[in-house]
């Protein structure tokens, strides 16, 4: 496989002026994670700090109301920030912290990767800007306060879509012009060559933990694992410990309002291969190659384009690619919490949408684990303004 590209997806598709950073960051990147005093802050941090290993959790309530297979939710909405971001962006900031730069950036969608980077940095004493969709910041009101109270600012992006497509655009202007002292801490499984390998990595720990924790309770590896696929960090995150198994592998994305409405965000189901933000992967796009608006009742899959490997994974038919609606997806989230008393985030939901899907249509000794990427705090103001509820 040629070096940064998954099959043919990947690369490094930026101006000449972020070459050299990108290559700067690739050396630290292998120097660190080769390095034991980097792997046991790492570890040690991810213990006291995140809380790791998260739990395995079976689901008994919402087996017995779908029927059929067994269902274990991989409780990463229970890590530090409440989100898998926390992973990447604690992992980056000491990297950043590592290479000597004072400050970084980020882009955020459903806030969780902005308050991740927020919260490593103020660990790190690194100065933090994030960049927000106009839109995002309206419906994520809760996490854009609990940036700036983490120590960060945040930065409006009312340009475009005003969503997630729209801040990874200025962050990447801004890192090409402050290059020397800035690291652009990338939030998902994408983006160009070496940000896809260094997400996975610091994402893997979960998949490593989920491995380990069905045998144990299970004896044997579970049937299916579901996450939903935004960038795709989580997914990624939770299949790769797997990918040589015979475990079958579903990756949801966001529906929306329907594949013919055109109001999506489902790549494969609605996408073609181009180039965007750095990369070559699949991209909703028109025949011109145009950027086309998307949709999600969550503001983490509300994205043009899916991480490389996914899309390698993808053709290669590894992976199975679906998608949930945003009913499917509020339906799940009311599910999940009335079975479970969990609330998941919205992103979450999509994949638990999806067990509810296929579980009853499984045998009892079946297995499924769900990656619980979030949980669901930062939603309910928004689900609760759809229902028309005031708050």
């Amino acid at each position: 496989m040629k070096k940064g590209y998954f099959g043919k997806y990947g690369g490094r598709f930026v101006p000449e002026t972020l070459i050299p950073a990108l290559r700067e960051l690739e050396t630290s990147f292998r120097r660190s994670i080769s390095d034991q005093n980097f792997k046991d802050e790492l570890l040690s941090l991810q213990s006291t700090y995140i809380g790791r290993p998260t739990p395995l959790y079976f689901a008994s309530r919402l087996t017995d109301r779908l029927g059929g297979a067994r269902i274990y939710l991989k409780r990463e909405d229970l890590g530090h920030t409440g989100a898998h971001k926390i992973n990447n962006a604690l992992g980056q900031a000491l990297l950043a912290k590592a290479i000597g730069k004072k400050r970084v950036i980020a882009e955020t969608g459903a806030g969780q990767h902005g308050v991740a980077t927020a919260t490593g940095a103020a660990m790190v004493g690194l100065k933090a800007d994030i960049y927000m969709g106009s839109e995002d910041v309206k419906r994520q009101a809760l996490n854009v306060f609990r940036m700036k109270l983490l120590g960060a600012r945040v930065i409006e992006v009312n340009k475009g879509s005003q969503t997630l497509k729209d801040a990874i655009n200025e962050a990447l202007r801004d890192w090409t012009t402050n290059v020397l002292d800035t690291h652009y801490v990338l939030g998902t499984v994408f983006g160009p060559h070496p940000f896809p390998t260094i997400v996975k990595y610091f994402q893997s720990v979960i998949g490593r933990e989920a491995r380990k924790q069905i045998m144990k309770a299970e004896g044997r590896l579970p049937d299916y694992l579901i996450a939903c696929v935004g960038g795709g960090s989580n997914a990624m995150g939770l299949f790769n410990a797997f990918l040589n198994d015979k475990v079958k592998m579903i990756g949801v994305e966001a529906g929306g309002e329907g594949i013919r409405s055109g109001k999506h965000a489902a790549r494969f189901a609605g996408g073609s291969v181009g180039v965007f933000q750095g990369c070559k992967s699949y991209l909703l796009q028109d025949r011109d190659g145009n950027v086309l608006t998307t949709h999600s009742v969550s503001a983490g899959l509300d994205y043009a384009s899916v991480g490389p490997e996914h899309a390698f994974l993808h053709d290669s038919e590894r992976v199975t690619y679906t998608y949930a609606t945003d009913s499917a997806a509020l339906k799940a989230f009311e599910l999940l919490s009335m079975t479970e008393g969990i609330i998941p985030a919205l992103e979450s939901a999509h994949a638990i949408a999806e067990a509810a899907r296929i579980a009853p249509k499984l045998s009892k000794k079946n297995v499924i684990i769900v990656n619980l990427s979030g949980r669901g705090d930062k939603d309910v103001q928004h689900v609760a303004k759809i229902k028309g509820i005031e708050l």
